[in-house]
C-alpha cells in the first residue's frame, strides 16, 4: 500500500521522535493515555460513553429546537493541536441536529481576493443568521499559531491580529452572538500515533496534509505560539476553554456540555459541568 507523503509519518516515528514518545507509543494499548500527566490512565468505558451521549444529543436537539424558535444565534469554535479531535467532536454535537440550522465551517487557504481583504473578513460572512448554530473547525487563529510558525505571515501582522480579535470578539458577544471557543489538545505521543493511524488507513488518508508532517517537527515552536496566544486572546468576553482530549470519550463529552451551558434554552435539564479534570481555562493546558 502506498503511504501518503512516502511515509515521512512512519519516518518520523522510526528516526526523529523523542525516545520518550516512541517507547510511549510502543508499549501503548489501543486505550490507555500515553501522557502520563493526563488525569486518567485508560480512556472512558463505551458503555459508559454511549450512554452519556445519548442523553446529551437529546439536550441538543431541545437546544436547537429553541434557537430556531427564538431566534437565538450560537458560534462555537473548535481549535486545537493537529489530530485533537476536533472533527469529532463537531461530528457528536451535529449528527443529529438539522443541518440547515447548524452549520460546520471549515475555510480552506484563503483566495487571492480574501488576501486582500481585512483578515477577518471572510469569517464574518460565515457568522449565524437568527435561529444558526454555526461551529467552526478552525478559525481566525490561524494566524495565531499555524500561520506563525510556518511563516505564512509577517510578525507584524501577527501583533495586528492580537490586537483586532479581542476587539472582534468583543463585537460578536456585544452583538448577542452566544460565543464559545475550544481549545482541544493532546499529548505528543498521542498525536503521532494516531498520524501513524491515519498513515496507515486509506479511508482517513486525506486527513493528513504537508502542514501535519512538517508540523511534527516543530511541536515546541506550536506550544510557544499556542501559549501566546491564550495570553493574548484569553478575555472576560471571550474566554478560552481547553480541553485535555487523549481521551476522545471525555473529549466530545466536555465540549457538549461547554455548549450546553453556554446556551440558555427552553426546557433545560442540567447535564453537569464538564469534568474540571480534563475541562477548564488555559491554566490546564499542557504543552
Amino acid at each position: 500500500m502506498s503511504l501518503p507523503f512516502d511515509g515521512a509519518i512512519s519516518a518520523f516515528y522510526e528516526s526523529d521522535a523523542p525516545q520518550q514518545v516512541r517507547a510511549a507509543i510502543a508499549e501503548g494499548g489501543k486505550k490507555d493515555i500515553l501522557d502520563p500527566s493526563y488525569p486518567y490512565d485508560r480512556w472512558m468505558k463505551k458503555s459508559e460513553y454511549e450512554e452519556v451521549m445519548s442523553r446529551l444529543q437529546l439536550e441538543l436537539v431541545k437546544l436547537q429546537a429553541d434557537v430556531k424558535e427564538t431566534g437565538k444565534r450560537v458560534v462555537m469554535l473548535f481549535e486545537g493541536r493537529d489530530a485533537a479531535g476536533k472533527g469529532g467532536a463537531i461530528k457528536r454535537i451535529r449528527e443529529n441536529l438539522n443541518p440547515r440550522g447548524a452549520r460546520v465551517v471549515a475555510l480552506s487557504k484563503p483566495t487571492e481576493t480574501e488576501q486582500g481583504q481585512w483578515y477577518f473578513q471572510r469569517y464574518v460572512d460565515h457568522l449565524p443568521t437568527a435561529g444558526e448554530i454555526t461551529l467552526f473547525d478552525r478559525s481566525w487563529y490561524n494566524r495565531g499559531v499555524v500561520e506563525h510558525v510556518f511563516g505564512f505571515c509577517t510578525p507584524e501582522e501577527r501583533q495586528k491580529f492580537f490586537h483586532q480579535a479581542p476587539e472582534f470578539e468583543d463585537m460578536i458577544a456585544n452583538e448577542g452572538i452566544v460565543f464559545a471557543k475550544l481549545w482541544l489538545n493532546v499529548g505528543r505521543a498521542e498525536q503521532l500515533r494516531r498520524f501513524l493511524a491515519r498513515e496507515q488507513n486509506p479511508l482517513k488518508q486525506w486527513k493528513l496534509s504537508w502542514i501535519d508532517v512538517e508540523g511534527l517537527k516543530r511541536w515546541d515552536a506550536y506550544s510557544d505560539a499556542i501559549a501566546e496566544t491564550f495570553e493574548k486572546t484569553h478575555t472576560a468576553q471571550a474566554p478560552w476553554t481547553v480541553i485535555r482530549a487523549d481521551d476522545k470519550y471525555r473529549a466530545r463529552i466536555a465540549a457538549i456540555q461547554v455548549l450546553l451551558c453556554a446556551v440558555d434554552y427552553a426546557g433545560k435539564i442540567d447535564m453537569g459541568d464538564p469534568d474540571p479534570k480534563i475541562c477548564g481555562g488555559p491554566d490546564i493546558w499542557h504543552a
